[in-house]
């Protein structure tokens, strides 16, 4: 049995793995992908999914269009010392890398929480720091509220009276010309099409695992969040407001739905995965979330690769 079925039989018992490191995630996003698994005995330890890329005659260890991590995913048991998690994590991650296929360009963002910075540049990595927001779901609606910023918890109140919020799946299409404005008027275009967002779209609607939170007014959407989830985390995917609308409190009310909701459905934490823009990273710190940091390992040893992005910036 190859690694990859192994890995499809886990995914299905295991409540562990990630949403995109789910195999029917990974076929979207991926034309093709394997997976290192890494063993301790007889029990799975670890496992690490990656996207098979060739490009230019090389080949390419990167994050997917449209996936904000990728493992290494480390199975901890019940009965370890908590004085050996470490030493756990790090055996089971360099078991991972060495599995992995000898790359020249790498450029992969691996999930919060991951500390082994050392294996990484040992591995001739080079680790870029990265940051998001974590909003534990275990406390009261009440107290998650509180956490919140004064002027966040306003507009909240105030959009709970302007805007109806739907779960509308069918209005996909306007986030996608949303962001696509927004974007222009930053001189930026989106790095992905909407053929590729519909087919992710799909695929978390035949797995339960998203919804897509439409704010109206009257008849005119003014904003729009698209949340997914696995069994533990919620994820902020992504958003857009109507650029002809000026009701910037719709944005606000989406986000504090979409917490609530991930709180009924029983998960634990709200990831808000962050930005490095100024004015986005404003506005998620205001949600009361825990600032969390998290690696992208990136490597360019390739002429070719480093002369194809200086021409194709």
């Amino acid at each position: 049995m190859s690694n990859k079925d192994i890995y499809k039989q886990l995914c299905e018992t295991s409540k562990e793995i990630p949403l995109f490191e789910q195999p029917w995630w990974l076929d979207v996003v991926c034309k093709q992908w394997d997976v290192a698994i890494a063993r301790k005995g007889d029990r799975i330890a670890g496992t690490w999914p990656y996207p098979i890329e060739k490009k230019l005659g090389l080949t390419l260890i990167r994050t997917p269009k449209l996936t904000p991590y990728m493992g290494p995913q480390v199975f901890f048991p019940k009965d370890l010392k908590e004085s050996n998690t470490d030493n756990f994590e790090h055996e089971t991650v360099l078991d991972l890398i060495k599995q992995l296929p000898k790359s020249k360009v790498w450029h992969l963002a691996v999930q919060p929480g991951m500390r082994q910075v050392g294996i990484f540049k040992n591995h001739k990595l080079s680790p870029q720091v990265q940051q998001t927001f974590l909003v534990e779901l275990n406390e009261s609606e009440d107290t998650l509220l509180a956490n919140m910023k004064d002027t966040t918890r306003r507009n909240i109140r105030i959009a709970e009276g302007e805007v109806i919020v739907s779960n509308s799946p069918e209005h996909l299409k306007q986030l996608y010309h949303f962001q696509k404005e927004t974007l222009s008027k930053k001189g930026l275009t989106p790095a992905y099409s909407f053929r590729e967002m519909e087919h992710i779209m799909n695929a978390c609607i035949a797995n339960d695992a998203c919804r897509l939170w439409v704010a109206k007014e009257g008849k005119k959407i003014v904003a729009i969040v698209w949340q997914v989830w696995d069994n533990k985390c919620s994820y902020y995917f992504m958003g857009g407001q109507n650029p002809e609308s000026n009701n910037y409190r719709a944005m606000s009310l989406l986000l504090w739905h979409t917490i609530k909701e991930a709180k009924k459905q029983g998960n634990t934490l709200f990831d808000l995965e962050g930005s490095m823009d100024e004015g986005v990273e404003r506005f998620f710190r205001n949600f009361g979330g825990e600032r969390a940091m998290y690696m992208v390992l990136q490597k360019n040893k390739s002429f070719r690769w480093w002369l194809k992005k200086l021409i194709f910036k």
